[in-house]
């Protein structure tokens, strides 16, 4: 893959959840499932750093549910690429994260609001106080796994960000990100219109981490993989979706799980990634979603600066 581009894996442990999050259409995955023991071990053979430059586990469910949890963080801990996680905090108590500590680079926990209403208005099926116990008790334990938080961008928990950036800074936790799309998940949320350019200019306000900058393994490889791809979804491109079952699918906003292609237990990575570069929209799944044609080019230059200023920022 020398001439060629890395991307980033989400791997689904489980498409099952312990919460109902209102920014998470769950109820299009008609059947919910855990990954086996087999499809982890026939992913982790499909995952190369010459060809993978981050693997985030998370998917459409709760990966701290899964009963194989500390076997898979184990696993995890001694492959070669680079793992990152994200939760929603709740069933993170102390054994699991020491155990977590070193496996993963950046623990990601979802975090809404510090009101309560507005977070279980949000994060419904959460017990808030037990999730910001544990947010504390992560940033004691943590010492070579970087705590962050997605913060919300949904319109509600917006009047209450700045207290809510104001205690996760009292605790210590300083990795604070939030997303400037608020992904409407290929046309599943229909009420998800809140503007880029507002989340944007909140991100540069609170001095916030943009995510998509974390989707951009070099300027160079962007650049590949822009040429490469017939379809020019940046979000879509930048990304490979394994879902619990091992299927990979053709976008990670296909919540449903209904496009899948291939498998882990088939098909190489790479193998993959070329039938989709020769893949057109779907229809069905691209046509609602407000992530085509996100990307033009004076918002590309945009996030190309933003990228260029915090590499600088990192090796300064």
């Amino acid at each position: 893959m020398a001439d060629s581009y890395r991307i980033a894996v989400n791997v689904e442990w489980t498409s099952k959840c312990n919460a109902l999050c209102t920014m998470c259409p769950r109820d299009a995955i008609e059947h919910p499932q855990l990954m086996a023991d087999r499809t982890w071990q026939q992913t982790l053979k499909r995952l190369s750093p010459q060809e993978v430059f981050r693997v985030v586990i998370a998917g459409y469910g709760e990966p701290t549910t899964h009963p194989q949890y500390f076997d898979f963080v184990e696993d995890a801990r001694r492959h070669p690429v680079r793992f990152d996680m994200v939760s929603n905090g709740h069933l993170l108590d102390p054994e699991k994260l020491a155990h977590l500590d070193g496996a993963v680079g950046l623990l990601i926990v979802s975090f809404s609001s510090i009101d309560p209403d507005v977070y279980g208005r949000v994060h419904v099926n959460l017990d808030q106080r037990r999730v910001m116990e544990n947010l504390k008790a992560a940033q004691q334990l943590l010492k070579r796994t970087t705590l962050g938080i997605s913060l919300t961008p949904m319109p509600e928990c917006l009047p209450s960000l700045p207290d809510t950036i104001a205690w996760l800074k009292a605790q210590g936790i300083h990795a604070l990100t939030m997303s400037p799309t608020l992904y409407n998940r290929g046309g599943n949320l229909k009420e998800h219109a809140l503007a880029s350019e507002r989340l944007r200019a909140l991100i540069r306000e609170h001095g916030l981490h943009s995510q998509e900058l974390d989707f951009i393994p070099s300027g160079r490889e962007i650049f590949r993989q822009w040429c490469s791809n017939r379809y020019k979804c940046v979000p879509r491109n930048v990304d490979l979706f394994i879902a619990a079952s091992g299927d990979y699918l053709y976008c990670y906003n296909d919540v449903g799980h209904r496009h899948p292609i291939g498998n882990v237990a088939d098909d190489p990575l790479r193998a993959v990634l070329r039938r989709r570069e020769d893949m057109a929209a779907i229809p069905a799944l691209c046509d609602d979603c407000n992530m085509r044609d996100r990307y033009g080019a004076g918002e590309l230059l945009q996030t190309g600066i933003s990228f260029v200023r915090q590499r600088l920022r990192q090796v300064a």
